[in-house]
């Protein structure tokens, strides 16, 4: 058997390494004996199910539960620290935080007495800084009775956004590319130019060997949800609205992290939300209790739009896969089919959803990983489950198939709900293997438990990666209106003219540490002449980073798409209230009016991070980009004819308000639950839902001009 297992490289902190056939192991118990586990020449199951026969029911519990962990980095008071400041200490009370849906203990403590062996990582420090975290925390767990060591999950960290907790915990330390949406746009656009999708493949790569450097094992990642009702706070997560190219992508994203199956290198993906979350009703999000209803009006919908990404995720081998909080609802939608077959709606949140976790994800779609939920479904979304007591629900989702809960440590809850008898051994062991199999074949328990800061540093400081994400960005950029061939902005035509830059943001400090980033970068590219006074201008380049709602609290009213500021809207309840989806509104009309009286020309860029609706904008625009978190220079580099347009929309932009308003039952004019490209299908007679501009554009899913 040995003769076909290479001698792994072996490191202990704190235990010691046995020898046994002439090969090395790691004595991880401390019994002086090779225990099955310990045997890194079995396969990962052999061995998950040994460890699991010499848990206790502590460490069974702990291994359950995935909680956020704090860098000691991050803590202010550092007496509050342990190892040289690198663990967090601690202690939280319940409430104190986000983070705190039960008492939250020290680094160590919770290791050692808690039994947690799984930690989602939301600081952002040096590559290095985090390699020598994690290896800290697993000196820790090396020193428990069992040795079993730590994974490390991230949401993800390589795509340039403000950071927003549970999406964009982290961005800027490995190199960074466009937004999702934004690789969407990239990677459609060469498909429509002959090519495929390969740019997305070399980003998983890339991101891959990054995040092997440091440590962090386990991608909370990527959405593979179909957008379908544009008000979902969460679009600019996501792929867009094209199922076919969000399966492929979600394929790529999963083979280029993990390889062709999990092993040693790979980083373990947990795709999400099962089973879609952009049938949303009116864009309101399931973080609260306004938006915790699934809806599916529409015959066939669920099977045809928003199931497929979780097909090609199965099929490509996903480790595991995240239950979105929602509930699909009964009363809004009419029945829908999976494989021939009607599916019955139990309204509880697809966590604790048994036919949708049994029956279709792991019957019909084959799927042999574990069920990780989404955060906080025990104490804050148990959406459906309400009236039950915490343990009752840990019950109720561990029997419909979660494996493991997110961002908690309520390990006396969970006990509970076994002690009480709801939850079998049989039950509690299967999880447990299927955690542990994952972890040992990751090589944690072996050659990859510990890593070094020096290669962190060096990875992540590798100038090609960090150039491939710029290539990526300046093909994201998605010219939608090129009036009179204003674009591009070559030399010849501008032959000395003043360009003026501005930033204009929802937030007005932010538009103005912008504007000075976008005037610097503008003047290193040396292409254009700058001046910071636009009535001596000839030509305005203008981006707008417009933002509308949060998707941890509702609006009063729906979610506001059009570029406003000052715009009073009346909420649900009938009261009046302003929204400012930009600041500076009249800022961008007074540029645009003097600009356009001395015939000169507006460049408007829009950054797409929700389907915006451009009736204020586009009619002030001489040319209309769509950037998607895209680097200032990637855009003002394809203004300048230096690289050509081939971006293209990775989803449909709506017409105006009309298309989306909602009636007074509730219902929206346009299918929640259908995608832009379709929802004409659906819509009323003389209404159609895209965009269309003055030069007679359509801003639907795959527009983009050249030139």
């Amino acid at each position: 058997m040995a003769e076909n297992h290479k001698q792994p490289d072996l490191e202990v902190r704190v235990k010691n390494i046995i020898e046994v056939d002439g090969l090395k192991f790691k004595d991880l118990n401390n019994d002086g004996k090779l225990d099955p586990y310990e045997d890194w020449r079995l396969s990962p199951k052999e061995r998950a199910e040994n460890l699991v026969s010499l848990m206790n029911i502590d460490e069974k519990v702990g291994m359950m539960l995935i909680n956020t962990r704090r860098m000691g980095l991050s803590q202010e008071d550092k007496e509050k620290t342990s190892h040289d400041g690198i663990l967090d200490e601690a202690i939280v009370e319940k409430g104190e935080s986000i983070f705190a849906t039960s008492k939250v203990y020290g680094t160590t403590h919770t290791i050692e007495k808690r039994n947690l062996r799984h930690f989602i990582l939301r600081d952002n420090f040096s590559p290095a800084e985090m390699a020598e975290w994690i290896n800290k925390m697993n000196e820790v767990a090396e020193g428990t009775r069992l040795g079993i060591p730590n994974i490390i999950a991230s949401n993800s960290r390589n795509e340039n956004a403000e950071p927003i907790f549970g999406m964009n915990d982290a961005g800027g330390i490995f190199s960074t590319w466009p937004g999702t949406l934004g690789l969407a746009a990239a990677a459609k656009g060469d498909i429509k130019n002959g090519g495929d999708a390969s740019l997305i493949s070399e980003f998983a790569k890339i991101a891959r060997d990054e995040w092997n450097a440091t440590g962090i094992r386990k991608g909370y990642m990527y959405m593979a949800d179909t957008v379908t009702d544009p008000r979902w706070q969460r679009i600019y997560g996501t792929f867009g609205e094209d199922p076919e190219f969000i399966s492929d992508a979600i394929s790529r994203l999963i083979k280029g992290f993990q390889g062709e199956e999990l092993g040693e290198d790979s980083i373990a993906m947990t795709t999400k939300h099962f089973p879609g979350g952009g049938a949303r009703e009116n864009g309101f999000d399931p973080h609260y209790v306004e938006g915790k209803w699934n809806l599916y009006p529409t015959p066939g919908s669920l099977e045809k739009y928003h199931l497929p990404p979780f097909r090609a995720a199965v099929e490509s081998g996903t480790s595991s896969i995240m239950p979105y909080y929602s509930i699909p609802s009964i009363k809004k939608s009419v029945v829908q089919e999976f494989e021939g077959e009607d599916i019955p709606f139990e309204e509880v949140g697809f966590a604790f959803n048994h036919y949708f976790l049994n029956h279709i994800l792991r019957g019909e779609l084959g799927f042999k990983g574990y069920i990780n939920s989404d955060s906080g479904i025990i104490n804050n979304m148990s959406w459906g489950v309400e009236e039950l007591s915490e343990a009752e629900r840990f019950a109720k989702a561990v029997n419909a198939g979660t494996d493991i809960v997110a961002d908690t440590n309520d390990i006396e809850n969970l006990k509970l709900a076994i002690s009480k008898g709801w939850i079998s051994e049989k039950r509690i062991n299967e999880a447990n293997v299927r955690l542990l199999t994952e972890m040992f074949t990751l090589g944690l328990f072996d050659d990859r438990t510990y890593n070094s800061p020096e290669v962190a540093t060096s990875v992540v400081s590798n100038q090609a990666n960090w150039d491939a994400a710029y290539e990526a960005h300046k093909k994201s950029v998605t010219i939608l209106k090129n009036q009179n061939e204003t674009l591009p902005l070559t030399a010849d035509k501008l032959n000395d003219k003043k360009v003026y830059v501005e930033v204009l943001h929802k937030d007005s400090e932010r538009a103005a540490a912008y504007t000075e980033k976008a005037r610097k970068e503008c003047q290193e590219l040396g292409h254009y002449t700058l001046t910071d006074n636009y009535e001596e201008a000839d030509v305005a380049i203008m981006f707008l980073h417009p933002k509308s709602g949060t998707y941890f609290n509702a609006t009063p009213g729906l979610l506001e798409l059009d570029i406003c500021e000052d715009k009073v809207l009346s909420g649900l309840d009938g009261s009046l209230y302003q929204e400012t989806t930009l600041t500076g509104m009249n800022q961008l009309k007074a540029v645009a009016d003097d600009i356009h009286d001395r015939r000169g020309k507006v460049v408007v860029s829009v950054n797409v991070t929700l389907p915006w609706i451009l009736g204020s904008v586009e009619p002030l625009a001489d040319a209309l980009v769509a950037g998607y978190d895209t680097f200032y220079n990637a855009q003002l580099e394809v203004l300048a004819g230096n690289t050509k347009p081939t971006g293209v929309l990775p989803l449909t932009l709506p017409a105006s308000e009309d298309v989306i308003a909602v009636y007074q039952n509730g219902d929206c004019v346009s299918r929640n639950d259908v995608p832009g490209y379709d929802k004409d299908k659906y819509m009323p007679e003389g209404l159609s839902y895209a965009y269309k501009d003055s030069d007679g554009n359509v801003y639907k899913l795959g527009h983009g001009l050249t030139y």
